[in-house]
């Protein structure tokens, strides 16, 4: 993808409110719900990031805006080693930006089409760093809802993180939570009733969290569930489908799963403390997990973004509003917006106005020293008493 940086020279970090024209675009690596993602550089500090960019009127037209807020909203209040973590968010005429970071090694969807067969000690540390992630984000009250491979993104390093909070939602005493919302052959058993609504909590979470794990180390997921089954053949599958574990895999997995993927989210592990108990990882060093200290069996391919090369041939060929031609499509469209404004009345121009006027902006640099106390305060989470004698080792 061409570059595209500002003419004008970036002010210094900090001092003022973070556009477009601070960072140069470098190229296209993927596609998110309703927007796209491309790899970015901001120009004064020369860190790289990955910034989302959805185009205004098809949120509008779509009736997405109110998820696009709710995200924002979730993802500023958040910050954890293994999230994808939110750095800055603002606007232009056209688009809404997320800026991001920027995990190289490409997501675990795009890694099991490559035919990869994690081996189990990959897939048990993959495990606990999801958990921990989890944990955190039961303390904020948030349900992430869509946990699958797709969701998941690997660092160079192959450690995980969760991304897209486009569904997630926070769980409140005085709000239950009833609405369907996921993947369908990652949603949990509690969230497919067939007479009425059923409130649901964290444990959805950790029920997509055991498919996907099933599905890393087997390539195929446990219950035969379509994205086009209906609610009904789900439930009824969920019910009385026995779930095959091959001989191969460890008992202590199999157990883990098993506790993972049960029907009753009241039996359901569903807590930090259900997995650190559980013998099967008795051993584990919780700090050095959190820390990234423990080295993970699968490391992706260095020197290259793991990640679809159709994804920037689209964004140079197919698109037709390419984001390395924003600046001038935008001096075009000033003019030919001075010339006419009959369409400022119209219902798109008004919820557009709308979308300009509450769109939420966002600096994680301004807001970091908080940030900070809270990074500092989980990190003294793990357990104290538990010595790192183990060589980095899970």
């Amino acid at each position: 993808m061409g570059a595209n940086t500002s003419s004008k020279s970036a002010p210094p970090e900090g001092s003022e409110d973070v556009t477009f024209d601070h960072f140069e675009i470098l190229r296209a690596i993927g596609k998110g719900s309703f927007g796209k993602v491309c790899v970015v550089q901001k120009t004064d500090t020369k860190k790289m990031y990955a910034m989302k960019y959805m185009n205004k009127q098809k949120c509008v037209e779509r009736n997405e805006v109110r998820n696009v807020f709710k995200e924002l909203q979730i993802m500023q209040g958040l910050e954890h080693p293994f999230l994808v973590n939110l750095w800055y968010s603002f606007q232009d005429e056209e688009d809404m930006f997320m800026v991001v970071d920027l995990l190289r090694g490409g997501d675990l969807r795009y890694h099991l089409q490559r035919d990869v067969r994690f081996p189990e000690g990959a897939v048990r540390l993959f495990i606990c760093e999801l958990v921990l992630a989890l944990d955190y984000l039961q303390s904020r009250h948030i349900i992430h809802r869509d946990i699958k491979p797709d969701n998941i993104l690997l660092d160079e390093h192959g450690h995980v993180h969760i991304t897209d909070f486009n569904i997630a939602t926070m769980l409140t005493r005085d709000s239950p939570v009833t609405t369907i919302a996921g993947t369908k052959p990652y949603m949990a058993p509690e969230m497919f009733s067939s007479t009425k609504p059923t409130s649901y909590s964290f444990a959805v979470d950790w029920w997509s969290l055991g498919v996907t794990a099933y599905e890393l180390l087997r390539a195929r997921r446990p219950f035969h569930i379509r994205p086009q089954s209906g609610t009904e053949e789900i439930a009824r599958e969920l019910r009385t489908a026995a779930v095959r574990y091959p001989a191969a895999w460890s008992p202590g997995l199999v157990a883990l799963l098993r506790k993972l993927l049960e029907l009753n989210p009241e039996k359901r592990f569903s807590q930090l403390k259900d997995i650190q108990s559980f013998p099967y990882l008795s051993d584990v060093n919780w700090d050095a997990v959190l820390q990234k200290r423990i080295m993970p069996e699968f490391i992706p391919m260095k020197g290259r973004l793991n990640c679809d090369p159709a994804f920037e041939l689209e964004e140079m060929i197919l698109e037709s509003k390419p984001l390395h031609k924003k600046k001038k499509r935008l001096a075009k469209k000033e003019k030919d917006t001075s010339k006419s404004n009959s369409s400022q009345a119209s219902h798109l121009q008004k919820h557009l106005e709308m979308l300009q006027r509450d769109f939420i902006v966002f600096n994680r640099e301004k807001v970091r020293p908080h940030q900070d106390t809270i990074q500092e305060t989980m990190a003294d989470s793990g357990d104290p008493h538990r010595e790192d004698n183990q060589n980095h080792k899970l």
